[in-house]
């Protein structure tokens, strides 16, 4: 009795984190199309097919509905790249993977999505303690995750050893968010492909490793087509995100050098 009491408490859980995380996906759709100020609840029970009766009982209030979809999203993206920058064995190429996981939005079907939800955030942080929290606790997480790649590299040699980490990480912290507000209101002079070269010259002037885009890459640093039979950079790129790629394609891209030459 007492098992059955067991797996039938699993299972409403299961129900349960499965309902709240449908919700939560639906917020953030809402969001990314109506603005995280227009958002109702009535929106998001609509778009999830359920009442909002039921997300007042699992989210209690409007905002923090929408910080929790806002935390979900970022959570989700930092646990992807961290599986990929796992499968990266040099702290250069882990650098390279992270400044193109905020200027290269390959796969998502509406690349604009995830630097929309930024802007909300960054618009709503002055007025609104609930977000300014949420707010903060991404940019630390991220300079954050940019000093440990940072200080990992300096050890291993392939970086500079007299840049002090955490100022590297803000600069360029600053600098990447500069580029993504440029790349959600898609401004012309400001398209992807320039904001990872820029960046990466930045980054690798800094840090004293080589880089340079190969010949071919139209400014993207990741190889002619030619290197990726049947791939090419676009879809090389779509498969990267996606995990379709072999360890060895893996360690291909980036292309970089810890020579200071």
């Amino acid at each position: 009795m007492a098992q059955g009491s067991q797996e039938s408490g699993s299972s409403n859980g299961k129900v349960t984190e499965q309902r709240r995380e449908q919700m939560l996906r639906s917020a953030l759709e809402v969001i990314v199309a109506r603005g995280y100020a227009e958002t109702r609840i009535a929106d998001v029970a609509q778009h999830a097919g359920t009442s909002p009766a039921l997300v007042i009982y699992y989210f209690k209030t409007r905002d923090q509905l929408l910080t929790e979809a806002l935390r979900y999203s970022e959570d989700a993206w930092y646990a992807e790249g961290t599986q990929r920058l796992a499968a990266i064995p040099t702290a250069a190429g882990r650098l390279t993977e992270l400044i193109a996981m905020t200027c290269l939005p390959d796969t998502d079907p509406n690349p604009r999505a995830e630097w929309l939800l930024w802007l909300d955030l960054w618009a709503l942080s002055p007025r609104n303690p609930g977000v300014a929290a949420v707010r903060h606790k991404f940019d630390e997480r991220w300079r954050q995750t940019i000093v440990t790649t940072v200080t990992a590299g300096q050890d291993a040699g392939e970086f500079a050893a007299d840049i002090t980490a955490a100022d590297f990480a803000d600069t360029l912290s600053a600098l990447l968010d500069g580029m993504a507000v440029q790349i959600a209101l898609e401004d012309p002079d400001m398209p992807p492909a320039r904001a990872y070269d820029l960046a990466m010259r930045y980054a690798a002037g800094q840090l004293g490793f080589s880089w340079q885009p190969s010949e071919g890459s139209t400014s993207l640093g990741i190889g002619p087509p030619s290197e990726f039979p049947a791939i090419g950079p676009p879809r090389y790129l779509a498969s990267r995100r996606l995990g379709l790629l072999t360890e060895t394609e893996m360690k291909t891209w980036p292309r970089v050098s810890t020579s200071s030459g």
